[in-house]
């Protein structure tokens, strides 16, 4: 199946799902039975922090605020990313380890909360589930340690190309895929080595998802961007 004609299943089985239901779902509130997981702490205490707050250089693309995303229309109401503060701190050490290398990160997302991966979880189709985080279990993008991310030439501005785009569901998303062209993969592979370097972990079929090695010290959070306060520490 393309990942257009995928995109454009997702889209349809979202609006029906949508039915009577608040097209934003960042901001859906759940029954007891639609609530995050409950977990036994101890948890540290969150602090989620903005990451163009620590470094305004790194840019965003944060495609869940647009309907330029898997299932076609805006999950957020608000283009912004955020990660608990060391993994943000980690984050804009890689962004500036890079920029000898002539690269910037681009940010597609971070922090999401819970509600928003329950959705992607209902939208997609079983087969493709392993792209997708399950709900009943939580995701660290919704702990505040995950973050989905690219590179931005720095003489341009612009995306550079990877052997995937963002969130295709193939195997090309893979970070060890070896196919396709040597350049794009040699990028693919220096953002997996600088990400590394400050603790993070690719996700083994998505070149662009890497997760923070304190992830398991932070509770599920579902959390609207809105809601969240935060205050920058240098």
């Amino acid at each position: 199946m393309s990942i257009k004609l995928h995109r454009t299943l997702l889209a349809a089985c979202l609006n029906l799902w949508l039915a009577g239901v608040v097209p934003l779902f960042e901001a859906r509130t759940f029954s007891a039975q639609e609530a995050p997981p409950q977990e036994s702490g101890p948890f540290r205490r969150p602090d989620l922090v903005e990451l163009v707050s620590l470094d305004p250089t790194i840019h965003l693309d944060i495609r869940y605020a647009t309907s330029n995303n898997l299932v076609g229309r805006p999950v957020y109401t608000e283009a912004r990313a955020f990660l608990q503060r060391p993994a943000a701190e980690a984050v804009v050490r890689a962004h500036r380890s890079l920029k000898k290398r002539g690269y910037g990160l681009l940010i597609f997302d971070g922090y999401r909360p819970w509600s928003v991966t329950k959705v992607f979880w209902e939208v997609t189709p079983p087969e493709k589930r392993e792209f997708v985080a399950n709900p009943a279990e939580g995701s660290k993008h919704n702990r505040g340690c995950a973050v989905d991310l690219s590179l931005y030439d720095l003489k341009t501005g612009h995306e550079v190309e990877m052997p995937s785009v963002y969130d295709e569901m193939s195997e090309r998303a893979h970070p060890n895929y070896g196919d396709g062209t040597a350049e794009p993969r040699a990028r693919r592979d220096l953002l997996r080595a600088a990400m590394e370097k400050e603790g993070f972990t690719v996700y083994l079929k998505e070149w662009w998802h890497f997760d923070y090695k304190s992830w398991k010290e932070y509770p599920i959070l579902n959390l609207p961007f809105n809601q969240i306060k935060t205050a920058s520490k240098h």
